[in-house]
């Protein structure tokens, strides 16, 4: 992969609303374990979406503080906004986000992102459902996380088991082909992505993580989840009705199929 002079080979975007009393406890850790675990020159973007607390001070506050934070404001919400806008201006080798609440282990960090360094895939997620995964939830939020990952296997004919852990990366190079095509700034941003890529002919590296649920997490898991379902109607549509370049994406972009290889003649 071709790494640009100056600039961090892995770039961890942070989505932030109204997180004042927590933001700093994540950069920290988050920067603690990096500086440790990861052997690739970083940064850590705060990429704050339309606070209306102390976040954003709380924010430059940290990026004044340490080296490798960098903050980026936009007034208007929407976690997928968020994510395109730092993810499209990066100047990273690979793009990753993770939630503030550190709800995924980041011992997972170096497995997701790795073998989009060395090229081998193209988008890496984090799955609760994959086998080894160890998860602690309430039983609504696993049925409800189930249903609607079956809901996707079954509307729209994925293979990825996983598509809302806040644990993602993407090369920079497929980020910049795929997210201007992403029409959904909200929570089906990371679905709307997936879904592309799959169609497209990408690799998709899928992680077993380590995941806990938050109990002070102010998601409204039961609108996030109708936003979904209307995302996946949207979806197929979209698919049905040709509006995403799906061909042109997989003859530029896909992993072509895979060629025999030639049968060696016998030597006499």
């Amino acid at each position: 992969m071709q790494i640009t002079a100056n600039a961090p080979v892995l770039d961890v975007v942070v989505p932030v609303y109204n997180e004042q009393h927590t933001l700093e406890r994540c950069v920290r850790t988050l920067r603690r374990f990096l500086s440790g675990h990861v052997p690739y020159t970083f940064r850590i973007t705060v990429a704050d979406n339309a606070s209306t607390d102390a976040t954003l001070d709380v924010a430059h506050g940290l990026a004044r503080r340490f080296d490798r934070v960098a903050v980026h404001h936009l007034d208007q919400k929407g976690r997928g906004r968020a994510l395109s806008a730092v993810w499209q201006s990066s100047d990273a080798d690979v793009v990753a986000y993770l939630d503030v609440d550190l709800s995924t282990d980041l011992g997972a960090l170096l497995p997701l992102v790795a073998p989009l360094i060395s090229n081998h895939s193209d988008v890496a997620v984090g799955s609760r459902l994959m086998r080894g995964s160890r998860v602690v939830r309430g039983p609504k939020r696993e049925f409800i996380s189930r249903s609607y990952n079956r809901i996707l296997r079954t509307a729209l004919g994925v293979r990825f088991s996983d598509a809302q852990c806040g644990f993602k990366a993407v090369r920079r190079d497929v980020a910049q082909q795929l997210v201007p095509l992403v029409r959904d700034t909200g929570w089906f941003f990371d679905t709307e992505l997936l879904v592309i890529a799959e169609r497209a002919g990408m690799r998709i590296h899928e992680v077993p993580v380590d995941w806990v649920d938050d109990p002070d997490s102010r998601v409204d898991i039961v609108a996030t989840a109708m936003a979904d379902l209307r995302g996946v109607a949207r979806m197929r549509r979209t698919l049905r009705d040709g509006t995403v370049p799906v061909a042109e994406l997989r003859s530029r972009l896909g992993r072509g199929a895979l060629t025999p290889a030639p049968v060696l003649a016998a030597v006499a």
